[in-house]
């Protein structure tokens, strides 16, 4: 899988998987590869959802890897995820 393929199947599902109202995948700034990563490619998901009110950090982390599902084992080497839930804070 190519890495705008990768970015493509990343977006398709979380969107698919949890509706987010804000969603940006971009690519790793260490993305040219190294020894360990076997050409699998680093990330950062920054996604709004509903579905991550109320939980604490590591469950929305949980969501998101679910979410993934095979992407994790095959094609994603290092993801950074920044998640928030819909509710606006006072």
């Amino acid at each position: 899988m190519t890495a705008s393929e990768r970015l493509r199947a990343i977006q398709q599902q979380l969107t698919d998987h949890l509706q987010p109202i804000a969603l940006q995948v971009m690519t790793g700034l260490s993305n040219t590869g190294h020894a360990h990563s076997q050409g699998k490619g680093h990330y950062t998901v920054r996604i709004q959802a509903s579905a991550f009110n109320g939980l604490k950090s590591v469950e929305k982390h949980r969501l998101v890897f679910k979410a993934l599902g095979d992407l994790m084992d095959n094609e994603i080497h290092a993801l950074i995820i920044k998640a928030q839930g819909t509710w606006l804070r006072r």
